[in-house]
């Protein structure tokens, strides 16, 4: 059986949230406005999972997706995806080299620590199909021999709402791969005057990496560390239960979404100053990490209904935990509210 890691000491927490508030300066130097979607970007990175931005054109997501790359040394790579774009063209081809008499095979932008996919539901659902299996198992099976990607990996990926024009909705599994989904939304008034001003106007170039991947690495490593009691791993699952009852819901949360879930919440416990997750971690992250994960019945659809607030009612419908011996050690956890 295996053992139980130690808790996370003071310093090794004190760690992380330095590293967390230095990316999340250096992008929000180009990010403007929007620190909240850059931490929970950050935690997906810190949680192993992936990044799918979807908003209307012009909000900035490529630009949050290249700032996250450009802020951490290490191999990227950006693909931009196109109605003609083929599966080969992204994972890599194997080609016969005349002068060796032998296949070689010649890797696809695939093979990179960051990989940001601009405007993914622009290609056709077979090419999209060719992130299925990176994205789940870190490889790439290309004419039947396995290749692993780099360590960490991370695909931010971002796609235009699928009623516009030219748009491939993507396929549940594909979406079901994505820990969370965000949106940057329009700016403020003050943020997109000055904007206008070009004052505050920078290109993800001019960031200067803060970090390196084998610090992501370690990072990565001690958000699997964080202590989960028992009973938040029953909200967890009884949040998803929720959504897979609701009357409005044809397809709920599956079990890849609850495992999503609880690592992100570990990731954000450690943002937060803290080597234990508390049932509030889960409540800040159900949006982002369960609602596209829901399928609505079409009548639900035909309502207005939306996850949101199939998400609203599952968190009041689920009793909170009630305040126990959430931290490791032993000492009292914050004051929270039921909200």
């Amino acid at each position: 059986m295996n053992q139980p890691l130690p808790p996370l000491s003071a310093g090794q927490v004190r760690a992380f949230a330095d590293l967390t508030g230095k990316l999340a300066g250096a992008i929000s130097t180009v990010v403007l406005g929007k620190p909240e979607v850059v931490r929970l970007a950050l935690v997906a990175m810190f949680a192993q999972g992936h990044v799918l931005l979807e908003d209307v054109p012009g909000t900035g997501k490529t630009t949050l997706a290249r700032a996250i790359a450009a802020s951490v040394q290490g191999a990227w790579r950006r693909i931009q995806f196109t109605p003609d774009l083929l599966p080969s063209d992204v994972s890599g081809v194997t080609i016969f080299n005349q002068a060796s008499r032998g296949f070689e095979f010649h890797p696809g932008p695939i093979f990179a620590n960051i990989v940001i996919a601009d405007e993914i539901n622009r290609a056709s659902p077979k090419t999209q199909s060719a992130l299925l299996e990176v994205m789940e198992e870190r490889y790439v099976t290309v004419d039947g021999v396995r290749h692993a990607v780099p360590r960490p990996f991370l695909v931010v990926a971002t796609q235009n709402p699928v009623e516009m024009d030219g748009t491939y909705r993507l396929p549940e599994a594909q979406l079901d791969r994505f820990l969370m989904k965000l949106s940057v939304g329009y700016p403020d008034e003050a943020v997109e005057i000055e904007v206008l001003r070009g004052h505050t106007l920078r290109s993800p170039d001019a960031i200067t990496p803060v970090t390196d991947t084998k610090t992501i690495g370690e990072a990565v490593a001690l958000a699997h560390r964080v202590h989960i009691a028992d009973p938040l791993y029953a909200y967890a699952v009884r949040l998803a239960v929720a959504t897979r009852e609701h009357k409005h819901v044809r397809v709920g949360v599956s079990p890849r979404g609850v495992i999503a879930l609880t690592r992100a919440a570990s990731a954000y416990a450690l943002t937060e100053g803290r080597g234990y997750v508390l049932p509030e971690d889960m409540k800040v992250l159900i949006e982002p990490v369960f609602a596209h994960r829901v399928l609505l019945t079409p009548d639900a659809q035909l309502r207005g209904v939306t996850a949101t607030e199939v998400l609203r009612d599952a968190v009041e419908a689920v009793p909170v935990p009630l305040p126990g011996q959430e931290s490791p050690t032993g000492e009292p956890a914050p004051a929270r509210h039921a909200g």
